[in-house]
């Protein structure tokens, strides 16, 4: 069963020499990725989208958003974790950052990652930010990647299969719980794996999204 102490977890993204994306045009956001634990299992929270927003509806994210007016990144993710998941953390709770990933859309994305103690209440999502929400093992997290190409781009699709996670949200068969995570939220989780979970330096901004993401 994989898991990760806090303690190695902050030393291994401090050591990050964080690429820092500087781009006025760029829309800066932030994700948080949360390490959490739930029967005695750590794992991360991804959630899916609802079919009524109306961009990137029914797509799999990490809870986030984009910054207020006058907002660092730290506060905005613990805001919007705040608002889409109902969990509460605070600043001290804060682990490190991974690097800018930019996307397709015009959003300059920053990745927080966060300590979740036993001790905070579990989730309450909100309805209208999310229409499912899975908790995801930490070692549902560790298969490879597999890369596409694409007419579109010369980078490499990134694509991580993730147990658990449905492609039709009403399929709960076998083969209905294989759904494909794409960039940015599976560069960033595939960077948060191999930086926090496997001490590694690796980078994800050459990885591409799909055309379907682009807007």
């Amino acid at each position: 069963m994989t898991s990760i102490d806090r303690t190695i977890a902050t030393d291994r993204l401090a050591a990050l020499e964080r690429r820092v994306v500087d781009d006025p045009a760029a829309r800066p956001a932030a994700v948080a990725i949360v390490i959490s634990s739930q029967a005695d299992r750590q794992g991360i929270w991804i959630l899916r989208r609802p079919l009524t927003m109306r961009k990137h509806a029914a797509q799999f994210a990490l809870p986030g958003g984009r910054l207020d007016p006058g907002e660092g990144v730290i506060d905005a993710a613990l805001r919007e974790l705040e608002e889409e998941l109902g969990v509460t953390l605070h600043p001290d709770d804060v682990l490190g950052l991974l690097d800018d990933y930019p996307t397709r859309s015009g959003f300059l994305m920053t990745p927080v990652v966060c300590w979740s103690d036993e001790e905070v209440p579990p989730p309450t999502p909100s309805p209208a930010e999310v229409s499912e929400l899975f908790f995801v093992p930490l070692d549902d997290l560790l298969d490879e990647p597999r890369f596409i190409t694409i007419p579109e781009s010369p980078r490499p699709v990134i694509q991580l299969r993730i147990p658990g996670l449905r492609r039709d949200p009403d399929d709960h068969s076998p083969s209905g719980r294989s759904a494909l995570l794409h960039a940015p939220t599976a560069a960033v989780i595939y960077q948060f794996v191999e930086v926090v979970l496997r001490g590694r330096d690796t980078r994800v901004d050459g990885y591409e999204q799909p055309v379907f993401a682009w807007k």
